[in-house]
Parts: C-alpha cells; sequence; structure tokens
C-alpha cells in the first residue's frame, strides 16, 4: 500500500494521501480514539463552472446557471432507489452540498462505516437521469429559489455580491434562477456530469474511526479506472470595480440588515486559500469582539451581537465581509472605512496583531478536533493545491508587515459596497 504520509511538524498529527488506480485521490485521517467517522466525496465544480470544456472538446460550451447543484439533487436517485433509503439502513446520517466552487456528498456514522463509504462511492459514481425525473426536479428546486428569495439573510448576502462583481458567476445564486433550470435536461446533466465527475477531478476526504485498508478495498471493488482528461472552466473576466456601491430592498424584517464587502484582487487557487487565514486575521484586527471598532459601534446601538466577519474566498473570486443587524447600517459602513483607512495610516497595532495572530491559530487548532472539519479541510486543501498544515504554518509564520501590505492593497472603499435589507 502506497501511502504518503503527510505531517504537520508543529503538531505531530498527520494524515495520509492515497492515489487509487481509478484515478481519486484519498486524504485519510484515521482517528480511533474517537467515536465516529466522517466521510466526504468531492467533485471540483460549483455554480461558477457554467462554461467549460475538456481536453477532448474542440470548444467550450455553456450550461444554464445552477446546473451543478441540480446534478446534486439528482445524483441521489437512480433505478433502485433513493440512496437515502439505503443510508437509513446503515444508520448513517448523509446530505450534500454545492458550493460556489465544489460539490459534496457525505455522511457521518458511528458503525456500519464499510456499508456506508461502499454506499457512497457506488451512488456518486452512477448517475440515473430520465427527462421525465429531471423535469419532476425543475419544481421542486423552483420552490426552493423561490423560497431564497424571501430569506433576508440570503438576499442581503446575494444582493452585495452582485454589487461586487460585474461579470463573475458567483453573483448568481448557487441554485440558479426559475428561468435557467427550466433549460436543464438530461442530456445537459450528462455532459456536466461526465466531464467534472471524472475521478481525476474528485477527492475522498475521510476522518475519524475507520480502517485505511476498509476505503481502499470497497474503492477496489466499486470504482473503475477514469480516463485522464483535463479540464478547462472559464470564468468571464471581472474588472476591478464594483458594478454598485450601495443596494437596498425592502423585506419584512424587525431591523435592517446588511452586509458590507470589500473586493479584493483574486490570485491563483493557492494563493487565495492561503490569503484567505490572513484576512481572518486582519478582520479580527479591524472588527474582532476585543477590536476598538467593535466596541465603539456596540456601545452606540449601531451593532448587536449578530455581527460577525468573514473572508469570502474561492478559486476565483475573494473579498473580506461584514455583516449583522444595525439600525443605521450606512453609519457602521462610514464607521467601518474610517477605522480600516485609519489603520492603513499607521499601521497594524503590535499587541493587536500578537493577540489576533493567536486567536486565528487557536481556531485552526480547535478545527483539528473535530472529524467533519478535519474531512472538509483535507479535501478544501487539496482542491486549492495546498496541504492542510500549511495553514498552521502561513499564521504562525505571518508578520505584520504582511498584513500592513494585504490591508493597503486589499481594503479600499472605492472597491466596496453594501447591502441592505430594511423592514418593509
Amino acid at each position: 500500500m502506497n501511502l504518503t504520509e503527510i505531517r504537520s511538524q508543529r503538531l505531530g498529527d498527520r494524515y495520509y494521501r492515497y492515489q487509487h488506480s481509478s484515478g481519486l485521490t484519498m486524504l485519510l485521517c484515521p482517528k480511533p480514539e474517537f467515536s465516529s467517522a466522517y466521510a466526504l466525496f468531492g467533485a471540483e465544480v460549483g455554480s461558477i463552472d457554467t462554461t467549460f470544456k475538456t481536453s477532448k472538446d474542440g470548444d467550450f460550451v455553456t450550461v444554464p446557471a445552477g446546473i451543478a447543484h441540480y446534478l446534486e439533487h439528482k445524483l441521489f436517485e437512480s433505478e433502485d432507489g433513493d440512496a437515502f433509503a439505503r443510508y437509513a439502513k446503515t444508520g448513517a446520517s448523509a446530505n450534500a452540498y454545492t458550493s460556489f466552487d465544489k460539490t459534496c456528498y457525505l455522511f457521518s456514522c458511528s458503525e456500519n462505516f464499510k456499508e456506508s463509504i461502499e454506499i457512497l462511492l457506488d451512488f456518486v459514481t452512477h448517475p440515473y437521469f430520465t427527462e421525465e425525473t429531471v423535469r419532476k426536479e425543475q419544481g421542486i428546486i423552483g420552490q426552493e429559489i423561490k423560497m431564497y428569495d424571501d430569506n433576508p439573510d440570503w438576499r442581503v448576502l446575494f444582493n452585495l455580491l452582485e454589487a461586487l462583481y460585474q461579470n463573475n458567476p458567483v453573483r448568481v445564486d448557487i441554485a440558479g434562477t426559475v428561468e435557467s433550470i427550466a433549460q436543464i435536461d438530461a442530456d445537459l446533466l450528462y455532459r456536466c456530469y461526465n466531464t467534472f465527475y471524472n475521478l481525476n477531478n474528485m477527492v475522498l476526504a475521510v476522518a475519524g474511526n475507520f480502517e485505511i485498508d476498509t476505503v481502499i478495498e470497497a474503492a477496489d471493488r466499486i470504482l473503475k479506472p477514469a480516463e485522464n482528461l483535463s479540464i478547462e472552466a472559464k470564468v468571464p473576466d471581472e474588472p476591478r470595480e464594483v458594478g454598485e456601491h450601495r443596494v437596498e430592498i425592502k423585506l419584512p424584517v424587525a431591523m435592517p440588515m446588511f452586509n458590507i464587502g470589500f473586493k479584493e484582487l483574486p490570485g491563483s487557487k493557492r494563493e487565495n486559500a492561503l490569503g484567505q487565514v490572513l484576512d481572518e486575521i486582519l478582520l479580527e484586527i479591524i472588527a474582532g469582539e476585543a477590536s476598538p471598532l467593535y466596541r465603539r459601534l456596540y456601545d452606540a446601538g449601531l451593532i448587536n451581537s449578530t455581527f460577525g466577519t468573514e473572508s469570502f474566498t474561492g478559486r476565483d473570486y475573494c473579498a473580506a465581509l461584514f455583516s449583522g443587524e444595525s439600525r443605521d447600517p450606512d453609519r457602521v459602513y462610514e464607521e467601518l472605512c474610517a477605522e480600516i483607512e485609519r489603520i492603513q495610516r499607521e499601521g497594524v497595532d503590535a499587541a493587536a496583531f500578537a493577540r489576533c495572530k493567536k486567536a486565528i491559530y487557536g481556531r485552526y487548532i480547535r478545527m483539528l478536533s473535530y472529524v467533519d472539519d478535519i474531512a472538509s479541510a483535507m479535501l478544501q486543501a487539496h482542491f486549492s493545491n495546498f496541504e492542510l498544515y500549511e495553514l498552521l504554518d502561513v499564521i504562525a509564520d505571518c508578520e505584520i508587515e504582511t498584513l500592513n501590505a494585504r490591508l493597503r492593497d486589499n481594503f479600499a472603499r472605492e472597491y466596496s459596497a453594501l447591502s441592505v435589507v430594511a423592514p418593509a
């Protein structure tokens, strides 16, 4: 068994990479001291992947928005029944999700791991679509889209993304629109599946109480070698400028909700992913609960406990987000911009830097205590062309000058936007 050990020199932790003969990359982190196991089977395809081709195609094909999410829904069905019914017999808890740049199928269990991993590998690699079942799903997903259209948390975020981004598909709802999904048929689903669900474009990440041999033996029985095709997904050129600086809609909410975003210049997948942890330190310095800005806004009644920050980062996009509720979102936006500009002039405070760096490092250390977080982080690291423990090294080795430069380059008022959902 040709396992490659990936070890953290700082922690002594380790996991293993195994390249299966089918083309599938396996990331395996056995932890026998845990009572459960968690498995993720992911394909590097998300809602932004609407224009693509393989090395066998002469030209790009463009598919309707929402097709990756649609495909996720349909894969649970087969001629023999629903995958959830199969999981019910093993006692495993199963689910799936589609993000902007990946789709993952998962389960967690405390027993019957062998049977559950076999189900996962089997149903994801055996698609079954018919025109009848595809049409039936359009109504279900259409209702889901309409439900999110009325969800203020969802709308305040996507209105912000529409304001920040002019061309990047990240501005479109992951599920697409009612109009776009009406264009999806079985042939398009198979085209998308056969492109992105090639095992060379997928990762199986498992963490917790399981035996490595069990996973590999299941893969040997179920998986067939995949043709090694290269995939090129094209994202439209995105200008540096935002589309709008302020957007507002009205919905039945008790207090105005806001999202503020600073549009950053994306780099490679690796640069974006490793830059995310640097942004997390910066966000903690700027507006974490121990920051002067947070205290001023909270004491003035301009924010409440819903206030938070996020480094919104993926394959072809990155932005720093601030969100919450406020009786005066425009005042929060002005105070935030003023604080960022002050820190840009004066530089990051050394004591705040040391404190926030430790806080983010501790957050990632805690992550390694949860099997679902470990599996998710291994998978994301692989898709982003690095190894999980490099994140800890980036944080530990981060210097204050790096953050000052990143703050100057990426946090500019002219490349920011404010999204508000006001009471109807």
